[in-house]
């Protein structure tokens, strides 16, 4: 899962142009939001087994937010990986680390992703960590069935749908159409306080400060600039009939045609 910034807040950019995410309001990214549900439901339609679900998440301290999320959705346990050499990462970092955590925790059946961040929308950290792990991948899911240990999917494409199917051990990862995420009840958020939630550092994974960060990133962000203010919209009036001149005038001077 992914600590992002609260999209209704006031987000920036530290003086390295990395995202601010210690001064600014973050929460559990919404597309992961998605990948905690179908985790949720493979392990109730898979009663009387012994599963776990185990949320895991890289980030500032104030990440620990988006693990205790999951864990009052229903999670039993929880990950946070945090370490200031961490910021700046890339996905290729990202995908590093997240592959070291899983390993450390035990590699599971199932390693299930959200289709994207929201701050982000890579859409890359799946398929990285597939690789990384070495490990099937079943990407883009957009209606999740379980049996056993195979798992297909529908991946709706641009012309058609896609019905794939795989074997576990694999990763996953769904989109927002799999279905709504539930919302943490009373019950679900008192339990939350007494499950387990670990804290790793980059040391507790085998990795060195030079291995991750801005200084090993692949891209960077040269620069960046505030959003104008909004202005007052132009009318385009058709008293005469040259309405459709000048807005069509008014589209190619925007660059919009």
């Amino acid at each position: 899962m992914k600590y992002v910034p609260d999209a209704t807040a006031d987000r920036r950019f530290e003086s390295d142009n990395t995202v601010d995410r210690v001064g600014v309001d973050g929460l559990l990214s919404e597309l992961d939001e998605y990948a905690v549900e179908q985790a949720l439901q493979i392990k109730e339609k898979r009663e009387g087994d012994d599963v776990t679900v185990t949320a895991l998440c890289i980030g500032p301290e104030k990440a620990v937010d988006a693990v205790r999320k999951a864990l009052q959705m229903g999670a039993d346990q929880g990950v946070i990986v945090t370490d200031e050499a961490i910021a700046g990462s890339d996905y290729l970092a990202t995908s590093l680390v997240l592959a070291k955590a899983i390993e450390k925790i035990g590699v599971p059946d199932l390693v299930v992703c959200g289709m994207a961040s929201t701050d982000a929308s890579g859409s890359v950290v799946p398929a990285m960590l597939a690789e990384r792990l070495d490990l099937p991948q079943v990407t883009f899911a957009s209606v999740v069935e379980t049996q056993g240990d195979q798992v297909r999917v529908k991946r709706d494409g641009d012309i058609a749908t896609e019905v794939i199917g795989g074997t576990m051990p694999l990763v996953l990862s769904v989109t927002d159409q799999t279905g709504e995420a539930r919302y943490p009840s009373f019950k679900g958020i008192m339990a939350a306080k007494k499950k387990p939630l670990e804290t790793y550092s980059l040391s507790d994974l085998g990795l060195e400060a030079d291995q991750v960060g801005l200084g090993t990133a692949w891209s960077t962000v040269e620069d960046t600039t505030e959003r104008p203010p909004r202005t007052a919209g132009e009318i385009v009036k058709d008293e005469d009939g040259s309405g459709a001149t000048a807005l069509t005038d008014f589209l190619v001077s925007k660059k919009f045609i």
